[in-house]
């Protein structure tokens, strides 16, 4: 990833280079998803979408843009053009700001005046929202308000009913109820953002009055970034693994040399609250399903010795892997992705030594190395850069770091069994394979958008797109769950079929990968076949789309025993299965 667009930006830099770095993004061979965004503006906002569409290309995402006119956010909420309808986005960002809020109280309103003028302020954008929703059926990305420019009442302006301070936070508010409450609406916490900046600096004055841009030119990445974060959790483009160095960026000093017992870590050194600041802030992130890893070039029971310091927060069982050894940094990251079976640019690598940072940086692309700049700077640069940011927590987030875990002990107990079938009875599989269910829909539509390497279609759903789905009598969508002696899996395989007639098409086939190779999908399509079966279907059709990610699943269908019936000069394939003498394949798991 490129460093110019690593907190903390450069605003100017970025702005002035704008034109090349779209053309250098554009010409670098990424294979980007294409998305398109429409931003309803309530104030101007070119830069705005100029700068977000930088961040987006270096997230892996091609973005196409509608922009509505000065000031036309809620009208064309309410009342779309032609132009915005046959845009049809996959995204509205709804672009607002303080200045438009129009009905803040007066001194002389009543309580009772002031609650009325809330609930105008608030029900207009409800409207706004909810004509969106019925529209366009996509997600909602809408920027709550950051503080005004001037406090008339003084510090009072927070507590008392009348001060536009108190009138924001209340608006703010009951937009987060909103979001809390209504899956695929997301809030774009300007509020935060603008704070952080710095509000003086937030807006130019000159600037609105003049072009009617609501924040200054400075502060355009930083809005742009959180935007950018938002829209790259929705599709997949979060970072899944922190790999961590330890000496010096998880404790002062180098613990081979020191000795575990003169680390510069704990509370009553000044120079360790610092480090076990950082190590709390990191392990907060298991919690969200972030997955720890240990990067150190170390001898393995000396790298202990300082993860069991009795200061430390943070313990060897905090890390799914641990690699400390003398292998370059850059092979132990690629050595731990095949472990966890993940891409290695789903990993952030944090680490101090900037030399370490540039190997990993240029031989690892796609992964994040952020420039670790002072140990009283880590949190901030992690923090502002948004890697794992959260749209909605599901139970398999809360249990990711479990889950690997397990997979460390079936990997270990595979390698003591020799007969690879008799390892697979001994996981003892059990697996619940349904139709889509509401408490799933989350769960669902995030492993569309994960999923990159055992995925045949790389099509991606909306939460709003996979609800639809599940009660439309066209398809046939099953998820699975699986779980064995080891632990549960959680929600891991999601196939879709559309029916035709007494056809039926697989629209999407995807499988979590921390489950490769123990049938499931073999299960799953006996589940298929069965309901197809039920449903009068005679022929089922595969599909394979070739990505830069996807090649595992390019002979998918023909283990399944499809035969294929197209190949395209692009190397696009198209199978053909008929039901009426398939024979169930799954002979490992037990299938509810």
């Amino acid at each position: 990833m490129n460093t110019i667009f690593e907190y903390p930006f450069d605003g100017a830099e970025l702005m002035k280079k704008r034109k090349k770095l779209r053309a250098e993004l554009l010409a670098d061979g990424t294979q980007r998803i294409k998305k398109r965004i429409a931003i309803l503006g309530g104030s101007t906002a070119d830069a705005v979408r100029d700068i977000l569409e930088l961040f987006l290309l270096n997230y892996g995402i091609e973005p196409e843009f509608y922009l509505s006119e000065y000031g036309q956010y809620y009208n064309d909420a309410m009342f779309p053009p032609e132009e915005l309808k046959e845009f049809r986005p996959d995204v509205v960002y709804v672009y607002t700001s303080y200045r438009n809020i129009i009905c803040f109280p007066e001194i002389k309103d009543s309580a009772d005046e002031v609650n009325a003028k809330l609930d105008e302020e608030y029900g207009k954008f409800e409207e706004a929202w909810t004509s969106i929703k019925e529209k366009f059926g996509c997600p909602i990305i809408q920027n709550n308000f950051e503080q005004p420019p001037f406090r008339l009442l003084g510090n009072s302006d927070f507590s008392d009913i009348h001060g536009r301070v108190n009138f924001i936070n209340r608006l703010n508010m009951r937009f987060a109820e909103y979001a809390a409450a209504n899956d695929g609406f997301h809030i774009c916490d300007l509020n935060y953002v603008s704070a952080c900046f710095g509000l003086d600096n937030w807006s130019d004055q000159t600037q609105w009055y003049m072009y009617k841009y609501a924040l200054s030119m400075q502060a355009v990445p930083y809005l742009a970034s959180n935007i950018a974060a938002i829209i790259k959790a929705m599709f997949g483009k979060n970072k899944k693994v922190l790999a961590l160095d330890l000496d010096n960026t998880l404790w002062g000093g180098v613990v081979g040399d020191d000795g575990a017992e003169n680390l510069q870590i704990g509370n009553d050194l000044p120079g360790g609250q610092v480090f076990n600041g950082f190590q709390e802030y990191v392990k907060l992130h298991k919690d969200i399903g972030v997955l720890l890893t240990v990067c150190s070039k170390n001898d393995l029971g000396i790298a202990l010795t300082g993860l069991e310091h009795p200061d430390g927060v943070l313990r060897p069982d905090d890390f799914t892997v641990i690699k400390a050894n003398w292998e370059t940094k850059d092979q132990n990251i690629l050595d731990t992705a095949e472990e966890l079976t993940l891409l290695p640019e789903s990993f952030v690598f944090a680490d101090d030594n900037p030399a370490e940072r540039q190997i990993v940086r240029d031989r690892i692309p796609g992964i994040a190395v952020p420039e670790m700049d002072g140990v009283e700077n880590y949190i901030r640069i992690l923090d502002r850069n948004r890697y794992f940011e959260v749209l909605k927590l599901s139970e398999d987030d809360l249990k990711r770091g479990e889950m690997y875990k397990a997979n460390a002990q079936r990997n270990a107990a595979k390698r003591s069994i020799a007969d690879y079938g008799e390892y697979l009875d001994s996981l003892e599989m059990k697996a619940a394979i349904r139709n889509f269910e509401p408490m799933y829909i989350a769960r669902i539509a995030q492993l569309t958008n994960k999923s990159n390497q055992f995925n045949v279609t790389t099509r991606r759903y909306t939460e709003g797109e996979i609800a639809n789905i599940s009660h439309d009598p066209a398809f046939i969508p099953i998820y699975g769950k699986l779980e064995d002696k080891f632990g549960d899996n959680g929600v891991v395989s999601v196939v879709i079929g559309n029916i035709r007639g007494s056809e039926l098409h697989i629209d999407l086939w995807i499988m979590s990968c921390r489950v490769l190779k123990r049938d499931m999908e073999l299960a799953m399509l006996d589940e298929l076949v069965r309901l197809a079966k039920d449903k009068g279907i005679t022929t089922i059709y595969g599909y394979y789309y070739p990505t830069a990610k996807n090649s595992m699943v390019r002979e998918l269908f023909s283990t399944f025993g499809f035969e294929k019936i197209s190949e395209d000069e692009n190397s696009n394939t198209v199978w053909k299965l008929g039901t009426a003498e398939y024979q169930n394949k799954n002979k490992h798991i037990k299938v509810n």
